[in-house]
């Protein structure tokens, strides 16, 4: 059972750093996409950045110029370098994989969801 977990959140003050990791485990084939995304409180679901294949990286606007996503394909780690953090990125932000994943003798096309890790930027 493939599964991913999620570490590096945390209280900070307004234009501190923090790095989030995801690590994938489980009987992976190959990573098609990782992505981070965000809740805000109220629920909006917001994508934050995303990595497609090993070259294609894409951030949201708000991300852009202070984040900067990373894959560690031989661990199967998704890392999440987010500087100058403001306020409005307080949320719970929460991994997505898109994996291929051995089930028996082949792999299928599957996706997953972390738990979520808690970030807050408040003075």
């Amino acid at each position: 059972q493939v599964q991913l977990k999620e570490s590096g959140g945390g209280l900070v003050q307004p234009g501190d750093s923090l790095t989030l990791a995801c690590a994938a485990s489980g009987k992976i084939e190959r990573i098609n996409s990782m992505a981070w995304y965000r809740l805000a409180q109220g629920g909006k679901r917001e994508l934050v950045a995303i990595q497609r294949g090993p070259a294609v990286t894409e951030y949201a606007d708000s991300a852009k110029g202070r984040f900067t996503l990373s894959l560690d394909d031989h661990a199967d780690t998704l890392y999440l370098q987010m500087n100058n953090l403001k306020p409005e990125d307080t949320a719970t932000y929460v991994c997505y994989a898109d994996l291929g994943v051995w089930q028996g003798e082949e792999w299928r096309a599957l996706v997953f969801w972390g738990q979520g890790t808690q970030v807050a930027v408040s003075s």
